[in-house]
């Protein structure tokens, strides 16, 4: 996929291998907005599939997991963004356009006030609101915490890596949940690891499709 350059053809490709859940929809002549569209709705899937294999109580927690791919534009719209068309036809962001986003629903609408602040203040309430949800602390022990662990520091790194060190940490990072993946394969926390090396598969499709559609006369990076 990464040496393709042909959008009809990394397609193909992808329908054709297990990243075929991500571009359901998504047609040969799609714009940036049908791709972000498919990603999102698989994304929010993917969580309520796996929600629903999970015990009641620990279902709050990881059906919060859906908002992720919502924060961005949570961000967008509480810093005044403008409500672009696209807003409007989104099932889901519609009633962003249509009214204010604190009337949208209650899950959105807590992270609102957090999203004026600024994205660090964004990621914190919505970590802050998934801590509530678990059924039990988060202990300093065990694979959940070990996850939470491996992302920060992930996000330390990245903030203050060169861009040409993108791609080799996030390869590091998924290294490293997938190991832990195979290490939790029998705790509550396998879950979450799991929805993490899917958000990074979410992150790399998404990176595929999109440099295609917005440049679609570019060289692929080398």
């Amino acid at each position: 996929i990464e040496l393709t350059r042909d959008f009809a053809t990394v397609l193909a490709a992808m329908r054709a291998s297990p990243l075929a859940g991500w571009v359901v929809g998504v047609g040969a002549d799609a714009d940036a907005l049908a791709v972000e569209a498919a990603a999102r709705r698989r994304w929010r899937q993917l969580v309520a599939e796996v929600g629903g294999f999970m015990p009641a109580a620990w279902q709050p927690a990881v059906l919060w997991c859906a908002l992720l791919a919502d924060l961005p534009v949570l961000l967008h719209v509480a810093h005044g963004g403008d409500r672009a068309p696209w807003l409007a036809a989104d099932p889901v962001y519609g009633e962003v356009a249509r009214r204010a986003l604190k009337d949208v629903d209650a899950g959105r609408s807590q992270l609102v006030a957090a999203a004026a602040h600024g994205a660090h203040r964004l990621v914190g309430a919505w970590r802050a609101e998934w801590l509530r949800r678990l059924p039990r602390p988060l202990a300093r022990t065990g694979a959940l915490a070990h996850l939470v662990a491996v992302v920060d520091a992930h996000a330390r790194a990245f903030a203050a890596a060169h861009p040409a060190d993108g791609w080799p940490l996030r390869r590091a990072l998924h290294a490293r949940v997938a190991l832990l993946f195979r290490r939790a394969a029998l705790e509550p926390a396998a879950a979450f690891v799991y929805l993490a090396l899917a958000a990074l598969e979410y992150e790399r499709v998404r990176g595929e499709l999109m440099r295609r559609c917005v440049f679609p006369a570019q060289p692929l990076a080398t």
